[in-house]
């Protein structure tokens, strides 16, 4: 008599005889890759993706952990790390909370105060506020770093605000806004609203004044093309005391603002000054790799007495990008990348067509950065200089070794002039021009050919005129408003700025030619030249500070390392230069 096994016998039978398949297979498994696994080696160790983030030694987030690092894992990348094959790197960062993302936020974008936002943006404002706090998702954003008003006689393109309670300021205790509106001489009113920490709605006062950080005969003297200002706001006395989170500028004064600065006050603790800053407009070097040339000049700031080298970036060759990295992580320079405003062309290529053609429009532009720098940095420092990186202002007395040696002699000579500071020192431009021939049978002895400064000890007899191409140590307690070359506004008054002594000092300025504005008298500076070796004072430590720093660079053929001597090889951009280390 045959038995025949029920239903639920029969699925029983089936899993168990599964199972017993399944675990053969795997114990099978286990035994042709080695050693018996267990659990825990399945956590991988962390993978570092600095090594894919570090094109640019650029890093905001912390170190992934082994967690993390399972996340990006699947299965087959399990299975290939259980059987020794390499892992891709990736980025294994962990998800950051919003804590983090607002500081990193905060970090990219310091005029945007998602900080205060963030901390208020669920106090609920009575049904009777004039002016709500504008949520950051409804701010209107132009260009990534600017902020938009949209007013009835013209736009205007907001860059950054800033508190000002400078003693010789003679409205009190202010609010300025840098910007650019499209218009000659605005005359829209428009109102600040002003928020305090604390206060569910805003101070409201009408706009003080709009500054022109312009002259209209210099050119782009017309309505639709946007111009530079610095836009007042007062503060109220019974808030005087108070530092403003952020302010919103509006054509109507219970409008919900389209814009919200943070209002920037970088005052330090202990209100010690530091000596000198430097400020450099938009870098604008796609094509051309003046890297070399940058580390020699920042060395040479350093030696000078430069505390902090202020960058502002447009669009750079990727071996710039990477020295100004590298001096970031050493806190010796701050880069603030940089945009242009409404309309203007932002794509890398155009961007430098447009500004190499458009020279009044350049010149306009380059107000924002220099600005900004100067109110960002004016409770910090003594001195704030404007520079180019072909330029540098030379103490020329032996034994001036510092622009802190070259200044107390000078200001003490203006102090016996009026008895008070001035608002700014003007240093007189002479040119050392790069001359192609001169290096055929004219290099330096002892200096690598790769330094170029002091390979350049030639320059013109002449020096350019008084108050032309000057550059100036500027006072940032007397000084309103800057252009390249000097001050335009000034704080109690004239902008009275004092002319430094040719034997105290010079511009030297690095250049194949003239500006275009002296082409007639350029031939004259070329043909009348003489020998300058006021630099080589400093030749021993610059050469060693610049070669130390390619060397970490790895801007140096693995042959030539160290550079030595007269004719150490580089290599010239390209990608072995910038991914080498």
């Amino acid at each position: 008599m045959s038995h025949r096994m029920s239903p639920k016998t029969r699925v029983v039978f089936k899993f168990i005889f599964g199972l017993g398949i399944w675990s053969f297979l795997v114990l099978g498994f286990f035994k042709l890759n080695g050693d018996p696994v267990m659990p825990h080696q399945f956590q991988q160790s962390p993978i570092n993706g600095r090594l894919l983030l570090n094109k640019d030694n650029r890093w905001t987030g912390n170190e992934a952990t082994s967690t993390t690092t399972d996340r990006y894992l699947s299965p087959a990348g399990l299975a290939g790390a259980m059987a020794g094959v390499d892992e891709v790197l990736v980025d294994n960062r962990a998800v950051i909370d919003d804590e983090q993302l607002v500081r990193d936020v905060e970090s990219r974008l310091p005029s945007l105060p998602i900080a205060y936002w963030s901390k208020h943006k669920n106090v609920v404002q009575k049904k009777a506020s004039c002016a709500r706090y504008p949520s950051i998702f409804e701010l209107e954003f132009n260009n990534i770093y600017w902020q938009t008003l949209r007013s009835t006689n013209g736009t205007f393109q907001l860059f950054g605000a800033y508190y000002d309670i400078r003693k010789r300021s003679r409205i009190g205790p202010a609010v300025r806004i840098l910007g650019m509106i499209d218009r000659i001489e605005p005359r829209v009113k428009t109102f600040c609203q002003l928020w305090f920490d604390g206060q569910k709605e805003p101070f409201i006062v009408k706009t003080f004044e709009y500054k022109y950080i312009w002259f209209n005969k210099w050119g782009n003297y017309k309505q639709g093309i946007y111009q530079p200002y610095l836009i007042a706001c007062q503060i109220p006395k019974p808030f005087r005391g108070l530092v403003p989170a952020s302010v919103s500028l509006v054509e109507k004064q219970c409008d919900t603002a389209t814009n919200n600065l943070r209002v920037l006050y970088n005052r330090p603790l202990d209100d010690e000054k530091r000596g000198f800053a430097v400020c450099v407009k938009g870098l604008d070097f796609l094509y051309d790799d003046l890297s070399v040339r940058l580390v020699e000049w920042i060395e040479l700031l350093g030696m000078l007495g430069a505390d902090k080298v202020f960058f502002y970036e447009l669009q750079v060759h990727p071996n710039i990008s990477k020295v100004l990295r590298y001096y970031e992580e050493q806190d010796r320079v701050h880069v603030t990348p940089l945009t242009l405003p409404g309309g203007q062309p932002n794509v890398p290529g155009f961007q430098h067509l447009f500004l190499s053609k458009k020279t009044t429009h350049k010149r306009q532009n380059e107000l924002i950065p220099y600005n900004d720098c100067l109110y960002k940095n004016m409770y910090k420092y003594n001195f704030i200089a404007l520079l180019d990186i072909d330029e540098v202002i030379m103490p020329r007395r032996p034994e001036d070794r510092t622009w802190h040696d070259l200044m107390e002699r000078v200001v003490a000579k203006g102090m016996k002039l009026k008895n008070d500071t001035y608002p700014s020192y003007n240093v007189r431009n002479v040119y050392f021009f790069d001359r192609g021939d001169q290096h055929e049978h004219d290099w330096a002895k002892d200096t690598p050919r790769y330094m170029h400064m002091l390979q350049h000890v030639t320059r013109a007899k002449n020096y350019t005129k008084p108050n032309q191409y000057v550059k100036c140590f500027h006072n940032p307690e007397r000084v309103l408003t800057l252009h390249n070359h000097f001050p335009i506004a000034c704080l109690g008054g004239t902008c009275h700025s004092y002319p430094v002594s040719t034997d105290d000092a010079q511009l030297q300025h690095y250049r194949a030619d003239c500006v275009r504005t002296l082409k007639k008298s350029c031939e004259e500076f070329k043909e009348n030249q003489v020998r300058d070796t006021t630099i080589w004072k400093y030749k021993d430590e610059l050469i060693q500070r610049t070669r130390r720093t390619l060397d970490v660079l790895g801007f140096f053929k693995p042959s030539t390392a160290g550079g030595g001597g007269g004719g150490g090889s580089l290599l010239r951009g390209g990608k072995d230069s910038l991914y080498k280390r």
